[in-house]
This record gives structure tokens, C-alpha cells and sequence, in this order.
């Protein structure tokens, strides 16, 4: 099995594997380097750092394998995994939008100074933050221009004015009125081809305030996605107006409908989804951005699961801007697994009785959608997309169908649960887990936690033979909300394992855990696992106690670990 296993996760199996159950780690995958013999490469232990190191390839090896810098990828940096293939932001312009209009309500004006130099740079910059600049166009009624932006715009509008092209002019002045100075410009504009037209249609309503319905916002994705042709060449739509359109959407606050559309707008891209001859499937919709901070545990509860015939669908994409955190893609893809799985071949892997469940990327599922990602770092915000894109069923199953969602922000967790009960799955689960991810934490609620729904928040329904529950497509269906505390069910609380985008640290303690070494990270897995089976109502889970005795009894037998080396030795061969 280990001949099957990528290099670097070879050895550090290797590592752990000579140990006992109980003891950690010897070696980390950080302290590894590769060296280039006889026109391959061959690993060469360090001596472990107290600081990460670098994994790195010599000359003669990057230059034989075509390789830029951007491209070589160090397992201790989440961000490295970037693609070299898009187009990098104006970092000061960029810079500047992590302030300004971060959501409907929320914004941190620049002042006098910093405007006026990030309006200039805009203008010394020309074409190339041009796009850059629509995500500090586009407010809401709580997020207009502070006085010290307001005055360096009334300096620099006649300037950008003659410098800015006219879909940008469209989208700062639609109205033709900005600053008192009188244009033709943005009243007038129409875009360029049909497509274009009817995005610029729609973008106006939406500039106004306004809110479109079902089928407009699916109209529209439909016409201008994806960005990119299978030739790679432009589809010709101006990335700017689709940039307003998605930003606006967000600053207007989605309606039910919108949301709606963005999440069903390319359910056929591949045709009818797959269904697995599985009795049980939960869909796992992880924030696609990934972690920053905290260890990231879903990979790992998923093969947990799957010991005791609880079946999982992964899902997301290697990188994802805001954050550019750890994702399970990046972790996958380290510990040698195949990544480019079909939808087809993703079925496979959840009905073998060895493996039994998945991963699959954005890119292989939702072409169109993935075609977005250069552009959503650009904008920096976070568009409707990343609510929608957690709640994907992108496989069937013939049994008990659940999704499970991260979320962060207060509101968008009866949204989130919508959109589940429109997929008519039988139990849905919005989980507010750290950083917005998917996973609860055992460590004990800070006294000065900020206002709003605390970590470990939960918020769900499940299929019941109720007539007491409310009725969704004719099947009864009951609704939850707590605050688990995890100390409530035996756990001792610990703080939450740091593992600050390093992605070897994320599979270094989760496979720590799944040897059966006693501690934090062990102790999230069990946590997580025992929980959302509960709670989505699962078979021989009503008892919260003996649901995570079975989550425990599959990590201390052997069998989960046994699952993850299942899935990447199956997956390869899938290639």
C-alpha cells in the first residue's frame, strides 16, 4: 500500500507507523526535501526545524520540469497552492477592499490619505485594476463613501472619468450624476453581444437596489459562464459588470430566490446526477476558502464515518480566495490521492464497502463555476456563490440523504437551510464552527466572545414521523437549534489545535488522531462525528453517548485510518 502513497506522505507514514498507537509522530512533512538523482527525485530527511521549513526542488529539477516559482508547492503554506496561471491583484487596491464594503453593514472607511493614494494607483495602474477597483464602487445603504473618501473622489473623478472604460464608468455612475459632474457615459451604456446586454439589464435594477428573480439570475449565470472557453480563450463578457453583479447581489442582501438560482443554475452541466446504491449519504458543504488557523477535521470525520455505513461527499477546490486556507483537496492531494475524480468515478468510491466515501473538486463537478475563481479574488468579497456552493448534492443516493454547512455570519444560517430543503434531502445541519468551518470545538467559550451566535451554534430539521412537525414537500420534518458544549458530553476542554495554513501540520495531527493518540485533535474528530450523526438523526445515533462510543470504537480499532489509506490506494487507481 505504501509503494501507492506520494513520496513525502510515504515517509511520514512510514514515521508513524513504526510507532506505538499511543505515541506521536517522529517526523514531521515539513522537514522534508527533495533532491534531484538520475532525472528523478529522491526525499532526503532533515533534521526536524522548530521553524517550518521548506520543501524544495533543486535547479536542475525545477528547470527540467518546466517549473516557475509560483508552482512549487510547500505542504507548510496553504497559499503556495495558488495557481501562477492568474492574473495577480493590485495589492493596494486589494488591500484597501479587506476594508471597505465587506458585507451589507459592514465597513471600515479609508481615510483622506489612503484613498487618495489607492485612487491613485488605480489611475497609474491603468486596465489592470480597473476590475480591482468595482468592488469599492458597489455599496449598500449602510456602507456609502465616508467624508475622506468622498472628498478624494470628488478630486480624482474627473481624472478617472477620462481614463476609466465605459463599463466601469457604468457601474461608479449608472445614473450619469456622480460628484455633480454631468455624463452621458453610464445612462447610456448597453454592453457589447446579447449576453453582455442582458447582464447590464440586470445590473442596473441591482445598482438601484433592487433584487431580481428566479429565472433572471439563472438567465444571467447561464449566458456569461464560464469565463473561459475549452480553448482558454474569453467568452468576451466584461469581468467587471460580472464582478458588480456579484458583489451587488451580496451589498443588496440575496432574497430566497436569488440564492435559489445561484445554487440549482448549473445542476445539468454534467447531466442527472449519479445515484449511489448506499443507504445513507451526507453531504458535506465546507466553507470552499479553507482554513487559516484551526485544524481542519471534516476529511477525517468523513472516514470515520463511513466505519458504521454512514456514507460522505466531500466537496471544494484547491484554492480559494478570500482566505487561500487549507482545504481537503490540498490535504488529498499531499497524502497522494486522486483528486480528479468524475462524477461517476466519485460513486464508485462511496459504494466500495472499503473506502465509502468521496472527494470531489469544483473543477470536475461545476466547470462553469469554477471558472470564477481569478475573478473572486479580485473582488475580494465574498459573493452569493460561496453561500450556494456548500449546498450541492452533485451525487444522489438511494437511501437517508442529509448536507451539513458551515457558516459565519449570523443570518445566513436559515438561508442555508432553505436551500437544503429545497434539494429535499431528508435532514439538513448548519453548523457555525470555527472560522465558519465545518468543525465544533471542545474548548470552552470565551467570556468576551463578540456578539452574535456563538461557536458551536447548530441549526437543523430531520424526517420524522411527527404530526407535530412541520410539513416540507410532504414529508414531516423537525426542526433544532442549540449550542452544543461539548463538556456536556464528557469532553475535557482543550483549545483548538493551531495549525496556521500549514497543511502537512492539518495531516499530521489528523492522522495522529486516527492512530488512536488520546488529545485535542482526537478528541474534534469524536466530537464532530458523534454529533452530526445525532443530530441528522442517523440509525443507532439517538443516544448522543453511544453515538460517539461508535465514533471512538472506529478510530481505536484501526478501521478509520484503515478507510483513508482505502481511499487514496483506490482512488489512483481510478486515474
Amino acid at each position: 500500500m505504501q509503494a501507492l502513497l506520494s513520496p513525502e506522505f510515504s515517509v511520514y507514514f512510514s514515521s508513524i507507523n513504526t510507532n506505538s498507537r499511543n505515541s506521536s509522530p517522529c517526523r514531521s512533512l515539513s522537514s522534508l526535501r527533495f533532491s534531484k538523482i538520475s532525472g528523478g527525485c529522491r526525499l532526503i530527511r532533515r533534521k526536524a526545524r522548530l521553524t517550518s521549513t521548506r520543501a524544495v526542488l533543486d535547479a536542475a529539477a525545477i528547470e527540467e520540469l518546466g517549473l516557475t516559482e509560483s508552482d512549487i508547492r510547500n505542504p507548510a503554506i496553504s497559499s503556495t497552492y495558488r495557481s501562477s496561471k492568474l492574473p495577480k491583484p493590485n495589492q493596494t487596491v486589494l488591500e484597501a477592499q479587506t476594508r471597505i464594503c465587506t458585507g451589507p453593514t459592514q465597513t471600515r472607511p479609508l481615510s483622506e490619505e489612503q484613498a487618495f493614494k489607492v485612487l491613485d494607483t488605480i489611475l497609474r495602474s491603468g486596465w489592470s485594476s480597473f476590475t480591482d477597483l468595482v468592488a469599492m464602487l458597489v455599496k449598500s445603504e449602510e456602507t456609502q463613501w465616508s467624508e475622506g473618501e468622498r472628498h478624494a473622489m470628488n478630486i480624482f473623478w474627473p481624472l478617472l472619468l477620462r481614463a476609466l472604460p465605459p463599463d466601469v464608468i457604468f457601474i461608479a455612475d449608472p445614473e450619469g450624476s456622480i460628484m455633480g459632474l454631468a455624463s452621458s457615459v453610464g445612462p447610456q451604456f448597453i454592453g457589447n453581444g446579447t449576453s453582455e446586454m442582458r447582464l447590464v439589464g440586470a445590473l442596473r435594477e441591482i445598482l438601484a437596489g433592487g433584487h431580481l428573480g428566479y429565472e433572471e439570475v439563472q438567465g444571467v449565470m447561464k449566458d456569461v459562464l464560464p469565463l473561459k472557453l475549452e480553448d482558454g480563450k474569453s467568452t468576451g463578457i466584461s469581468e467587471s459588470l460580472l464582478s458588480a453583479f456579484l458583489i451587488g447581489q451580496r451589498m443588496n442582501r440575496e432574497t430566497d430566490r436569488e440564492l435559489k438560482a445561484h445554487c440549482l443554475a448549473f445542476d445539468d452541466e454534467h447531466g442527472p446526477a449519479p445515484v449511489a446504491d448506499v443507504c445513507s449519504l451526507t453531504h458535506y458543504g465546507e466553507p470552499y476558502d479553507g482554513n487559516t488557523r484551526y485544524f481542519r477535521s471534516t476529511l477525517f470525520v468523513a472516514a470515520v464515518r463511513s466505519c458504521y455505513g454512514e456514507s460522505s461527499l466531500l466537496h471544494g477546490v484547491e484554492w480559494m480566495p478570500p482566505k487561500g486556507g487549507v482545504t481537503e483537496e490540498q490535504m488529498l492531494n499531499f497524502m497522494g490521492a486522486n483528486t480528479n475524480l468524475s462524477l461517476h468515478q466519485a460513486k464508485e468510491l462511496i459504494e466500495d464497502e472499503e473506502v465509502g466515501f468521496a472527494y470531489i473538486s469544483q473543477r470536475e463537478a461545476r466547470p462553469s463555476l469554477y471558472s470564477l475563481i481569478g475573478l473572486r479574488e479580485h473582488i475580494k468579497k465574498r459573493p452569493p456563490l460561496a453561500t450556494t456552493e456548500k449546498v450541492q448534492q452533485f451525487i444522489r443516493a438511494k437511501g437517508r440523504e442529509s448536507i451539513v454547512a458551515g457558516f459565519y455570519h449570523e443570518g445566513y444560517e436559515e438561508p442555508l437551510l432553505m436551500l437544503m430543503k429545497r434539494r429535499g434531502v431528508h435532514s439538513g445541519l448548519v453548523v457555525k464552527g470555527e472560522e465558519g468551518a465545518l468543525s465544533m470545538t471542545t474548548r470552552l467559550r470565551s467570556a468576551s466572545t463578540s456578539k452574535g451566535l456563538p461557536v458551536n451554534h447548530c441549526s437543523g430539521f430531520r424526517s420524522v414521523g411527527m404530526e407535530s412537525a412541520c410539513k416540507e414537500g410532504g414529508v414531516s420534518l423537525q426542526s433544532f437549534r442549540l449550542e452544543v458544549n461539548a463538556t456536556d458530553y464528557g469532553f475535557e476542554p482543550t483549545d483548538t489545535p493551531r495549525t496556521d495554513r500549514s497543511v502537512s501540520k492539518n495531516i499530521e495531527l489528523g492522522l495522529a488522531a486516527l492512530h488512536g493518540q488520546k488529545g485535542p485533535a482526537y478528541d474534534r474528530i469524536v466530537l464532530n462525528a458523534g454529533i452530526v450523526d445525532h443530530l441528522l438523526g442517523c440509525d443507532g445515533a439517538e443516544d448522543v453517548t453511544m453515538a460517539l462510543d461508535k465514533a471512538r470504537e472506529a478510530i481505536d480499532s484501526g478501521k478509520a485510518l484503515k478507510k483513508l489509506l482505502n481511499y487514496i490506494r483506490v482512488s489512483q487507481k481510478l486515474k
